[in-house]
């Protein structure tokens, strides 16, 4: 088999040339990462979960005309993906107050948000990708009024997405982050959701206990992640139910 040619490599994927012109293979990865790539460690399966969950939420989301990079399944840890350009920012959107917000504003972690919060983040990890205002965004050419409009309006109905089919699985939405690039088709743009959709994006919490089955598992030390990411597939019917783990398949070069 041909050796690939990378494109990028982040902390839990790495992007390859794709078959066709304008797409990648998204691959991704085992390592875990927290405090901005202080803390890390590998987990066995991690990559597969989360490229099956991904591809459940996208396909969820093209269904509903929702438009994202997303075009198919490759194989357990790959996705043929569109090429995007890449806004540089993430877009969180808050229904319950957990982490940084918790810290900057005193609000008490599980606190039921009077309406969901956007906030946008600028992606450099030397700066530890700060909170930035609209203002920020314009100034400094990052996108346009219309893009934040747009953005703002995929970020809203991503939000009523992935909250009704958590809530139909017992568990709560309580923040996500999504990531947003340009596809140009001709003389115009539209904006998609790009990157992935995973509990290593969202904040997820069993409706009944409060279980953490998202990311806070490794950054707080709260038991193991592979089950907690294991447990959501297995509501999600991403997985059968009698399944406690799954393979890890080697990387074809």
């Amino acid at each position: 088999m041909a050796r690939r040619t990378k494109v990028y490599e982040g902390k839990a994927k790495i992007l390859y040339e794709g078959p066709e012109p304008g797409t990648y293979i998204q691959y991704f990865k085992d390592d875990a990462t927290a405090f901005n790539a202080e803390k890390r460690d590998v987990i066995d399966g991690k990559g597969v979960l989360n490229n099956r969950l991904s591809e459940y939420f996208m396909v969820g989301l093209n269904t509903i005309g929702v438009p994202t990079h997303f075009i198919r399944r490759v194989n357990m840890r790959e996705q043929l993906v569109r090429v995007v350009d890449m806004i540089p920012l993430e877009v969180v959107v808050r229904n319950i107050a957990a982490g940084s917000i918790s810290k900057r504003l005193g609000i008490e972690e599980g606190t039921q948000l009077p309406r969901p919060i956007i906030e946008f983040y600028y992606k450099d990890d030397a700066l530890g990708d700060p909170l930035v205002s609209e203002d920020h965004i314009l100034a400094f050419g990052w996108a346009t009024h219309q893009d934040l409009d747009d953005m703002v309006g995929l970020a809203a109905r991503v939000n009523d997405f992935l909250s009704g089919v958590m809530t139909g699985v017992g568990i709560k939405l309580v923040d996500f982050k999504i990531e947003i690039g340009r596809i140009y088709e001709g003389d115009f743009q539209r904006l998609v959701v790009a990157d992935e959709i995973s509990p290593d994006s969202c904040r997820l919490w069993d409706a009944k206990t409060g279980q953490k089955l998202d990311k806070d598992v490794f950054r707080r030390d709260l038991g193991n992640l592979s089950e907690a990411y294991t447990e959501v597939a297995r509501r999600l019917g991403v997985m059968p139910g009698n399944s406690t783990t799954m393979p890890k398949p080697k990387l074809m070069n």
